[in-house]
Parts: structure tokens; C-alpha cells; sequence
């Protein structure tokens, strides 16, 4: 486990040491005991966060409702800098899993969570407490990781696939780091436009164009937490100016490209995703 200090904040992190077993899904461990207000950047994977702690994290959602305990958010969360989580003596086990896969381990479709977060208890059923009991009983980060991997294998395994086209559109989308031509997706795995839309959207719980739009926004704000400039990142991300990439900024977080720059969201990807598989997936 490692110690993640960004200004005021300090968080215990702990990472895997072997990768799961299913592609397209990662994980990190953290223990935090202050979680003051942190601004959830939206992300190009959907999100499991498994908590088993004394405390629980809470997020605080734009309908005004609040979220706790273990809990899944849909690809693209906190567009607009709406969501914000906090809490004390936190510990949980965050999981990344791409569209493509979370169908299968989640039982439901991501269509189902666009721009929501929903209480795993209302996917799962009680299955929910017993894996957040089973985690809270074991004494250690890789023992948690294990099972975690375990469990969700088992689902993925015996869940529903997504379609081979869907499935080489998104893979092309991540590859491309959000620079693929949204107009040529169809062409390339030989679908009408209207069929790979509709299956797209349905399938991985956005249209094409937003995924797009979502890959080469994460791509650039993981650049600008780096140091770069944000003309220099706009230059060399697909952005026509700077003031685009600002907009898209803006659009996402809610924030300038010089206070994403500082989000302790993006900056502790570098230590809970070493080599930061930053869009789930590729």
C-alpha cells in the first residue's frame, strides 16, 4: 500500500499485483479517513465501488439525493462537475469495468445507468451485503482483490455478451484515444449506421458520438494533470483549438482546464492504475 498526498489531501492506496482475469476490468483499494468534497471526473468505464469500512463514502447526486455504501455508476459520471463525494474513515474497493463487459457482470444493461448511481443492493440483492461482509472480514488488500476478481469473474462468465461489432466500435474508440471518425465506425465493422447506433447505444449505455467525445476528454485531462499545457494538449488531442478543449472541460467537470489540472480524482490514477488504463478496455 502507498501513501497519495495532493495538497491537502492524504489517501491510502493499494493495487493488485496480478491483473484480473477478465479483460476490461481493473481495480484499486483505498483507505481514506477524511474524504472532504472530491469532484467525480467523469470517466470512460463504468464504476463499482465496493465499500466495507466503519465509515461510507457518500456521493451527493444532482437529483439532491445522496448515495451510500456499495453502489455502480454508469460511463461518463459527473458530467458538469454534478457529483461530489465525501465521507470518513472510508475503505473500499473501486472497480473499472469497460462497457463492453459490464453488461455481463452487472446483470443490467449500462443504458440503465446513464448519469445515475444506483445502489448495488437494488442490482444484486442481497449478494450485495454478503460480498461487502465476506470483504470486510478479510485481513488483506490482495486477499480482497482476489475474492473481488473471483466474484465477478463468476458473473461475467455467465452473463450475457455484447455484440462482436459494438465490441470492435468501442475498442476502435479507446484505440484511437477518441480521434477515431465517428462516421466510419459502421463501415469498419459492416453495419448500417442506424444498426450500430442503436445496438452501440443500447448495449453500452451511449450513443458512438459521446463516446468519442468522453475518451478524448479523459485522455486530455490525465495530460493536463501531467503538467502540459493546455494549448499543447488541445494541439496534439483532436481539439480544433484551445478554446475547444476548454469547452469540453467545462462541459465534463464543470471546472476550468487549469483546476482539473489539480483534481485529486485524475492525479491518484498514476499510483491505483500503473500504467493507467485510464479508459477500461483497451
Amino acid at each position: 500500500m502507498q501513501t497519495f498526498r495532493h495538497g491537502a489531501a492524504e489517501w491510502d492506496v493499494a493495487c493488485p499485483r496480478r491483473p484480473s482475469r477478465v479483460p476490461g476490468l481493473t481495480m484499486a483499494g483505498f483507505r481514506v479517513g477524511d474524504l472532504d468534497a472530491l469532484r467525480m471526473v467523469p470517466h470512460p468505464a463504468v464504476t463499482l465501488l465496493l465499500e466495507f469500512g466503519a465509515g461510507s463514502p457518500v456521493l451527493d447526486c444532482p437529483s439532491g439525493r445522496q448515495q451510500r455504501g456499495c453502489v455502480v455508476a454508469g460511463a461518463g459520471l459527473g458530467s458538469g462537475g454534478a457529483v461530489r463525494a465525501h465521507g470518513e474513515n472510508v475503505e473500499c474497493v473501486q472497480v473499472r469495468l469497460s462497457p463492453v463487459i459490464a453488461r455481463a457482470i452487472l446483470g443490467v444493461s449500462p443504458a440503465e445507468l446513464d448519469g445515475v448511481v444506483v445502489p448495488l443492493d437494488d442490482l444484486w440483492g442481497r449478494e450485495a451485503s454478503r460480498i461487502r461482509e465476506r470483504l470486510g472480514g478479510i485481513p488483506s488488500w490482495q486477499e480482497r482483490f482476489a475474492l473481488t476478481d473471483a466474484l465477478l469473474a463468476r458473473r461475467y462468465a455467465a452473463g450475457p455478451t455484447v455484440d462482436p461489432e459494438v465490441a470492435r466500435a468501442w475498442h476502435r474508440i479507446v484505440g484511437s484515444r477518441g480521434l477515431a471518425r465517428v462516421d466510419g465506425l459502421a463501415a469498419e465493422v459492416g453495419w448500417s449506421r442506424k444498426r450500430l447506433w442503436a445496438r452501440f447505444r443500447s448495449q453500452l449505455g451511449l450513443p458512438p458520438k459521446r463516446a468519442v467525445t468522453l475518451v478524448r476528454f479523459d485522455h486530455a485531462a490525465h495530460r493536463l494533470v501531467s503538467g502540459e499545457s493546455a494549448s499543447r494538449v488541445a494541439a496534439d488531442t483532436g481539439y480544433a483549438d484551445q478554446s475547444h478543449l476548454h469547452r469540453d472541460v467545462m462541459a465534463f467537470t464543470g471546472a476550468t482546464p487549469a483546476t482539473v489540472a489539480g483534481e485529486p480524482f485524475l492525479a491518484v490514477d498514476d499510483l491505483a492504475w500503473p500504467g493507467r488504463g485510464t479508459t477500461a478496455g483497451r
